[in-house]
């Protein structure tokens, strides 16, 4: 009995995981710039990632930036709410740009739902 109740209590974290899934998020208002700081261009990536899970939980993204011919020029991953849960129905700001180096073959921009934790 003592070994299913073990069992059971580090199961609870797994199964709280899988309440939400990356398709109960979305990326709204995402946008994309440059802008300038002395003689450095810094990438500005905002958007909200909104929690239309029934739980609150945090999401993971991707970012993937490509030139026109659609070649992945850089990759990122980061967590908009950082170690926050988003409760259902809100949505958390972010602000990514930071993680890319700006590159002038940038074109496009595709940004997707990754992974889902609760915190």
């Amino acid at each position: 009995m003592k070994t299913l109740l073990s069992a059971l209590i580090l199961l609870a974290p797994i199964a709280a995981h899988a309440a939400c899934s990356p398709t109960d998020f979305v990326v709204t208002n995402f946008q994309v710039s440059a802008s300038t700081e002395g003689l450095r261009r810094q990438m500005i990536m905002k958007g909200d990632l909104v929690n239309h899970c029934t739980d609150p939980a945090a999401a993971q993204i991707q970012i993937d930036a490509k030139d026109a011919n659609g070649n992945v020029l850089q990759t990122r991953k980061g967590w908009p709410a950082g170690t926050t849960n988003i409760a259902p129905g809100q949505s958390a700001a972010f602000n990514l740009g930071r993680m890319f180096h700006y590159q002038s073959d940038m074109q496009t921009y595709a940004v997707t739902v990754v992974s889902v934790r609760s915190w």
